[in-house]
């Protein structure tokens, strides 16, 4: 087990932005823990709900794959169930924005937030707040789509703040790869270059993406393309900024009396 718990470089700035998305997030979790799953469906993105531009305001029936353990052993079968669907009272695309403040479980939003905490304040810091706020909306709404491009029909409703942390993410990787991130493998604490522990992560969930595509709608699970599509929108943005970026470390290097290093030209 291999856990992120910060990383060593420090920002300039007070990342406000940032930390309104974190309690903006843990708030809406609340609101989900007291409304229920008639609340957290109701504002989740659905791609059948999205490319049909079609509210789905009761269970609709579906096929999924089951794991069945009988006298012939354990094996796959499909069986018809009934997928809960709740009317939404907003118009049923800007579930795209309401899904990215949703989270499924307790882990779900901690994984997140942990994640935009280690990166977020040093992406906001190359941005500024408003740039910020437009490219983690734009990552979370890619990975969205990237998710329901590949299945358009799914009644599976689509949750999380993940592609758009992903972008950041990606952002993060591009332009500060040398930056020292403390993790927690297994039982020990330990510091690993940046390249390492999220460009690691991101080429995982290309391959896990890449092996989930035909599986796609069948059920729950993590939404690997999401990842896979805010990441890729976030190292394009990256690129777009790389100058700044490099500024704004030679600025911060500067003013902590430490030299930077930015590698082979």
């Amino acid at each position: 087990m291999v856990l992120p718990l910060g990383d060593l470089q420090r920002t300039q700035i007070v990342p406000f932005v940032t930390y309104s998305l974190i309690a903006i997030n843990v708030a809406v979790f609340l609101i989900q823990q007291q409304q229920g799953d008639e609340f957290t469906l109701a504002f989740a993105a659905t791609p059948y709900e999205i490319t049909h531009n079609e509210d789905l305001e009761q269970a609709v029936p579906t096929e999924v794959r089951v794991l069945v353990h009988d006298q012939f052993g354990l094996h796959w079968e499909r069986r018809e169930r009934m997928r809960p669907h709740y009317p939404c009272p907003i118009p049923i695309r800007l579930t795209l924005l309401t899904s990215m403040f949703l989270h499924g479980s307790w882990m779900h939003l901690l994984g997140n937030m942990l994640y935009l905490w280690i990166v977020g304040d040093n992406v906001e810091e190359v941005l500024g707040a408003v740039r910020y706020l437009i490219v983690y909306l734009a990552c979370g709404l890619v990975g969205s789509l990237a998710q329901i491009a590949v299945s358009p029909d799914s009644l599976t409703p689509t949750l999380g703040a993940s592609g758009a942390i992903a972008g950041m993410m990606g952002a993060y990787v591009v332009w500060f790869p040398h930056n020292q991130i403390r993790v927690l493998v297994f039982r020990f604490i330990t510091v690993l270059p940046a390249v390492i522990v999220i460009g690691a992560w991101i080429a995982l969930q290309i391959w896990l993406g890449a092996g989930s595509i035909g599986r796609m709608g069948e059920g729950g699970g993590v939404a690997y393309l999401a990842h896979v599509g805010g990441a890729v929108t976030g190292i394009f943005v990256a690129f777009l900024f790389y100058d700044h970026a490099r500024y704004i470390k030679t600025r911060n290097a500067a003013a902590e009396g430490w030299s930077v290093y930015e590698g082979p030209e």
